[in-house]
């Protein structure tokens, strides 16, 4: 396959946050915001993301008419503290949309329902223990009211040792009838790990078979993605797909680019596509988590981005570091 990405390039930083935690004790994202995914709906733009309270992730919606300026909506995946596999964290990363990058990246419906894949790991702290996958779905056209299904539909102890250590940053889509899941996974959930993305499919979004040569795509030795492969996006360029997805070498994490004919052989760009920023800058240690949406013909590349800590700074995670979303985009944006 020619390797030709320049039509998912971004090399146009925004350089500031679109949103930033609270720093509201108590708040659901009182340490940091996370794992942007964004979408078009009811004419105006959806952002779901993760927060940390250092407890547990919830996840939440915010909302733009610009693609610049976010303001939070509502937290729609809440902790309840319950006996379920759900009960300590949700972190939902993505709800199913149209398939095309250069599309409006809508929201589609199979059943007459939205479908939404989350994770969840079962301790209290950060990512705690081997998650699992589940679904949700919602009627609701407001996207504020979900029904989580009452099982997960991926566990870890059935996956090959790659993925012993526990599964999530989801990535679900329909194509020609039938469902694909992108996950990324990872060895152990305690150490230095190595994270490797894989695949599981289905027709009826009930029952689930991994794919027979997971991982699909797989760390590389001795470069920028030697620790982690992690996070897909799979959209559609044309007659190809496109997985965007983070490499990190235990070091600094930047966001690269994998192409395939048919959603299950992939081959990597060997370099990254965004790569950290410079000292002090918002993405400094971490460029990494993709979500992608095409608007009047630009490409939007939001990320998640880490800088250390600095004096004023609305919140502070736990490594520590600054961590926000951010966006780069084809053509310049407005400062």
């Amino acid at each position: 396959m020619k390797m030709d990405i320049a039509s998912c390039l971004t090399p146009y930083k925004w350089k500031k946050p679109v949103l930033v935690g609270s720093g509201v004790q108590g708040a659901f994202d009182y340490h940091a915001v996370d794992c942007p995914f964004v979408f078009r709906h009811k004419g105006r733009f959806y952002m779901m993301y993760v927060g940390f309270d250092g407890s547990g992730y919830q996840t939440a919606l915010a909302i733009s008419d610009d693609l610049l300026i976010w303001k939070h909506l509502s937290t729609i995946l809440r902790r309840d503290n319950g006996p379920d596999w759900d009960s300590k964290n949700i972190a939902g990363t993505w709800i199913m949309r149209d398939n095309d990058m250069h599309g409006q990246g809508t929201l589609k419906k199979w059943n007459g329902k939205y479908w939404l894949a989350y994770h969840s790991y079962p301790g209290d702290g950060y990512e705690e223990g081997s998650a699992k996958i589940g679904l949700a779905w919602t009627e609701d056209e407001s996207l504020l009211e979900w029904t989580r299904v009452k099982e997960p539909i991926l566990v870890p102890e059935d996956g090959d040792s790659w993925e012993r250590g526990g599964l999530y940053k989801e990535c679900l889509l329909e194509h020609e009838g039938s469902f694909y899941l992108f996950y990324n996974a990872k060895d152990r959930n305690h150490g230095r790990w190595v994270e490797q993305t894989g695949l599981a499919t289905s027709t009826d979004l009930v029952h689930w078979k991994r794919h027979g040569h997971n991982p699909v795509i797989r760390v590389t030795p001795d470069r920028w993605d030697s620790g982690f492969v992690s996070d897909p996006c799979v959209l559609r360029d044309g007659s190809r797909w496109v997985m965007f997805f983070f490499g990190y070498d235990y070091k600094q994490a930047q966001e690269g680019i994998a192409l395939s004919d048919d959603l299950l052989s992939w081959s990597k760009y060997p370099e990254p596509i965004i790569t950290v920023g410079g000292k002090g800058e918002l993405d400094s240690i971490f460029a990494h988590k993709p979500s992608v949406i095409t608007d009047n013909g630009i490409l939007y590349h939001y990320y998640t981005a880490s800088r250390r800590p600095e004096e004023g700074d609305r919140t502070c995670n736990i490594f520590p570091e600054f961590r926000t979303i951010t966006v780069a985009a084809s053509r310049k944006l407005p400062e």
